[in-house]
């Protein structure tokens, strides 16, 4: 549907959707051995928690398959859950392993149940799409994100995984009501389908900023359907302090992305989580939690990083896995018990 470009539309109001929360019961080695084995029980095929629940005590540790490419998804899962990370986000672009278009109805079942049985919560769907002047590709890409807010539904029926995208490139002040239009005709097919949209603002992005996002949330109503995902890499060396990049994020919070950046000459470059030492990862996560955030922390290892050779994925999230397990215990945070 199409939208006049006036500064405001009606705020929806959807209805509530039944939500199924479900707990896993983990046995952990103990935080001194930070990358293991964990003993699973409770974990039933189908199961899917809630992504946020203000009176859980805890956050959890994630670790995104964007830095898998080169594996399959069930493989990505496998690794995922025996080095010991607590939730998953897969990257579903048309190029990649689970693209909805490669996930068949057994595909889907065996994803399902994989992630039931090893504990893992599947909190994100990561998903790249720019909002188009083009009607026919706007129209093209309703259709493809259709797709994965089916996807997200097939993989956890109880509880939707959001689904996140970043918002192209472009300058803000000039391109802010084309992408409240387009995204407005998104939220509805979120709506409709019950699942999260998640905003990503992205260094260099037309929506760069958190208050950037919340502008667009606030423009299409508040929808609970349309949130933000927060990742400090893409505020960094920007004069933005983080303790203000999460206040300004936190109402409209629904996942957050940890990576480093750091400065090489005149550029941003991004390394894993706690390489280089350039975001204190302690304390914000102390500030999230505080905050009230109750969702996700997840680990991404940026293109800049896997697509360097001799990169190896699985070495790569156990590297991450350390880091941010430390982060936990150095901030006093819970992870799921």
């Amino acid at each position: 549907m199409q939208h006049n470009t006036t500064m405001s539309r009606p705020a929806r109001n959807p209805s509530a959707t039944d939500e199924l929360q479900t707990r896993r019961n983990v046995l952990r080695f103990g935080m001194s051995s930070l990358v293991g084995l964990r003993c699973l029980t409770g974990a039933s095929a189908g199961a899917c928690p809630q992504l946020q629940d203000s009176e859980n005590d805890h956050l959890l540790l994630g670790f995104s398959t964007y830095g898998m490419k080169t594996l399959t998804t069930e493989s990505a899962i496998s690794h995922i859950a025996r080095i010991g990370f607590d939730s998953a986000e897969i990257t579903v672009w048309p190029d990649w392993d689970a693209a909805p278009g490669n996930m068949t109805v057994e595909r889907r079942q065996t994803i399902k149940t994989q992630l039931a049985d090893s504990g893992l919560r599947l909190t994100s769907l990561m998903e790249h799409i720019t909002p188009s002047e083009k009607d026919t590709q706007h129209a093209a890409q309703r259709t493809r994100l259709a797709g994965v807010f089916e996807l997200a539904a097939d993989l956890c029926p109880a509880q939707r995984p959001l689904v996140q995208t970043v918002l192209g490139g472009g300058q803000w002040e000039k391109k802010r009501e084309l992408l409240r239009d387009r995204v407005g005709d998104w939220l509805d097919l979120a709506t409709a389908h019950k699942t999260v949209l998640a905003i990503k603002p992205h260094r260099g992005g037309v929506v760069s900023r958190p208050e950037e996002a919340v502008w667009l949330i606030e423009q299409l109503g508040q929808s609970r359907y349309l949130r933000i995902v927060y990742d400090y890499s893409h505020y960094a060396y920007r004069d933005m302090l983080l303790a203000d990049t999460v206040r300004t994020a936190l109402p409209y919070l629904a996942h957050v992305a940890v990576k480093d950046a750091v400065k090489e000459g005149n550029r941003i470059v991004f390394k894993l989580p706690g390489q280089a030492g350039t975001i204190p990862y302690a304390k914000l996560l102390k500030l999230l939690f505080d905050g009230g955030y109750r969702g996700d922390i997840s680990c991404e290892v940026s293109s800049m990083v896997w697509n360097k050779p001799g990169y190896a994925p699985v070495a790569a999230a156990e590297a991450c896995y350390r880091s941010l397990a430390k982060a936990f215990v150095e901030a006093d945070v819970r992870r799921p018990a």
